[in-house]
């Protein structure tokens, strides 16, 4: 005897459950991706035009001219830091250039970690891990399964 193989989508549509997983997962993979790409861009967004980036440095980085780490490191920690935010949400909203993006979002964490636990070994963890799941998630995920980027589209249509 042969297993009813019909689901419903959230849409409401009749499908078979291999559509319906294929359909499911691509939709989870761009919802993982643009929520995380929005929690970036609007952090990135704030910092480089609602406060500045020199203003930005003299709220979160100055008190780091008290380590053992030198100005210019600072100074570019915080630039890149800002920039990689704003511009890195707006690709991975996109899914242009996914994988490379990807990186340089878990390289800002890490420096954001690093600071936030020199200048306060016990700190509030609450902004970082969100986003570090969310990131971990799409490292973990086969990128094949995030269909809904640009990425996709044009190799596609390269074919």
């Amino acid at each position: 005897m042969q297993e009813d193989t019909k689901c419903y989508l959230a849409s409401g549509i009749m499908t078979d459950d291999t559509t319906a997983n294929n359909s499911s997962r691509t939709a989870g993979l761009f919802f993982i991706r643009a929520l995380l790409g929005l929690i970036f861009l609007m952090q990135g967004y704030g910092k480089v035009f609602i406060f500045g980036v020199g203003r930005v440095y003299q709220m979160f980085f100055a008190e780091f001219e008290k380590t053992f780490l030198p100005r210019w490191l600072i100074t570019a920690t915080a630039y890149y830091t800002s920039y990689i935010e704003l511009i890195g949400g707006i690709l991975l909203i996109s899914g242009l250039f996914r994988s490379a993006v990807l990186y340089f979002l878990a390289l800002d964490l890490l420096v954001v970690s690093f600071g936030h636990g020199l200048l306060e070994p016990i700190w509030d963890l609450s902004h970082v891990i969100p986003r570090a799941l969310l990131l971990s998630a799409l490292f973990f995920l086969p990128a094949s399964w995030d269909k809904w980027r640009l990425d996709s589209l044009w190799r596609q249509n390269k074919n």
